[in-house]
């Protein structure tokens, strides 16, 4: 299980409940399918895949762990299920329905009229749409107070967080946000020519007109010491994601919201498959221990190349569920 993304986020006050706890409260909101007439459903699911699960054998109906726990660091992972049911299928299902009683009552269907038959055809076809399903895995880090989520957008993020806040009644956490900006302070090594904190910059970047947001120029598989890269800095443009390389271990990309794309542990993974695990779980667990180890120690060094974080308790995230009326 290696993670690709990371959107973080720090918890604001410490997590105190017991393994035991946290597993009960997860199991009350495991992922069941979606029911016919339901467009979406979220919920969850064992963090190691079924067939992989500690201890499974043939016939073993004991029931799914919600959490997987290394160190200080567990795990979960949340399943959403989607109906698919593309707009311009509705529209165009409607449109025949519509033409069908406007020939046959020999009157004109209005807007409203025409709304309604839009929503009975909906209602007729969501229950025969084909149906998706993808997980979403993250895990807390105690001791560090973070939420690691392994994704690249951020309403993915935060609909995994709404579901954390859900399952427990309240999951205050916020953004982390530097003391230093950290665009500033890549715009700064690249000028430089030279990174700190064991980072290296890599051959990727985005870099933006700080005056107008759209003016952005992307520059992929490029040597960024060349005099075309220095030009645009010298114009003003700053650099609002860049790729590095750190400890020669893991590379990836930076934005200037310290969200990381783009993941690769390419040397930790040689290493990983080079062991001779005695089932599909304890590989998990290898990888698992490997990568939170190497993220804990990256992200220290993230932090502190952008002058620390600021405290998350002065800033913590409003709380975006949907709320009855």
């Amino acid at each position: 299980m290696w993670f690709k993304n990371l959107r973080l986020f720090c918890l604001t006050q410490e997590f105190d409940l017991s393994v035991e706890e946290f597993e009960a409260q997860l199991a009350e909101n495991a992922f069941t399918p979606c029911s016919n007439y339901e467009k979406s459903r979220i919920g969850w699911v064992s963090p190691i895949d079924t067939a992989v699960s500690a201890g499974e054998e043939e016939g073993d109906e004991s029931p799914p762990m919600f959490t997987h726990v290394i160190g200080d660091y567990i795990m979960i992972c949340a399943q959403k299920q989607d109906r698919l049911l593309p707009a311009t299928v509705v529209r165009e299902a409607t449109s025949e329905k519509v033409a069908e009683i406007e020939q046959r009552q020999s009157r004109k269907i209005y807007r409203k009229e025409r709304r309604e038959i839009q929503d009975d055809v909906y209602s007729t076809l969501l229950p025969r749409a084909f149906t998706r399903s993808a997980r979403i895995h993250a895990y807390i880090s105690i001791r560090e107070k973070i939420l690691v989520v392994n994704t690249a957008t951020a309403p993915k993020a935060e609909e995994f967080l709404n579901l954390l806040r859900d399952t427990l009644g309240s999951f205050p956490v916020a953004l982390p946000d530097s003391k230093r900006e950290p665009g500033s302070v890549m715009t700064r090594w690249l000028k430089e020519q030279k990174a700190t904190d064991k980072f290296e910059f890599h051959d990727d970047c985005e870099l933006v007109n700080p005056k107008d947001q759209t003016n952005i120029v992307r520059c992929k598989s490029q040597d960024l010491t060349s005099d075309e890269i220095q030009s645009h800095l010298s114009a003003g443009k700053q650099v609002s994601q860049l790729g590095v390389l750190w400890n020669n271990i893991l590379s990836c990309v930076i934005d200037t919201d310290l969200s990381v794309k783009r993941l690769r542990f390419d040397n930790m993974k040689e290493e990983t498959e080079s062991f001779e695990e005695e089932s599909p779980a304890q590989k998990f667990n290898q990888e698992f221990a490997l990568m939170s180890l190497e993220i804990s120690a990256f992200l220290k060094s993230l932090f502190s190349a952008f002058g620390g974080l600021e405290d998350p308790k002065l800033k913590v995230l409003p709380d975006n569920r949907n709320k009855e009326e």
